[in-house]
């Protein structure tokens, strides 16, 4: 397994996974509408994402790369083209942030820059409506 973000979030593993989803739910899947369809695959990448970040950074902890206490934080932002004009964006955290209640969250300092970013990508969406 690749430590990796780049290999490890690629195109063709984001999409073995989606693809695994999709097939252990097929029964769901032939009974949704196109749109619920669609949602759901969006679901599942974001799943996947959170799903091989949480394996990557397991098996750095298990080769002794980053200690499960005290371990630097991660943030990792996945922008991902959707249909012919839109973006997904998808976040994951490790370890977790920590929810201080009032829309606060407390995280690392690499977290609290990614989620800063994220809030102005935010912005300028808004702006540019």
């Amino acid at each position: 397994m690749s430590d990796e973000p780049a290999e490890l979030l690629s195109a063709a593993s984001l999409g073995a996974a989606v693809d695994a989803l999709a097939e252990r739910n097929r029964h769901h899947l032939e009974s949704m509408t196109e749109d619920e369809r669609a949602e759901a695959v969006l679901h599942w990448r974001e799943l996947a994402a959170a799903v091989l970040t949480a394996a990557s950074t397991a098996e750095r902890q298990a080769d002794g790369d980053a200690p499960a206490e005290g371990q630097p934080g991660r943030a990792l932002i996945v922008l991902e083209d959707v249909g012919d004009d839109g973006i997904a964006v998808q976040a994951t955290f490790d370890p977790e942030l920590q929810d201080l209640g009032n829309g606060e969250v407390a995280g690392t300092a690499a977290q609290i820059a990614a989620i800063e970013l994220l809030d102005a990508l935010g912005s300028r969406d808004e702006t540019d409506e």
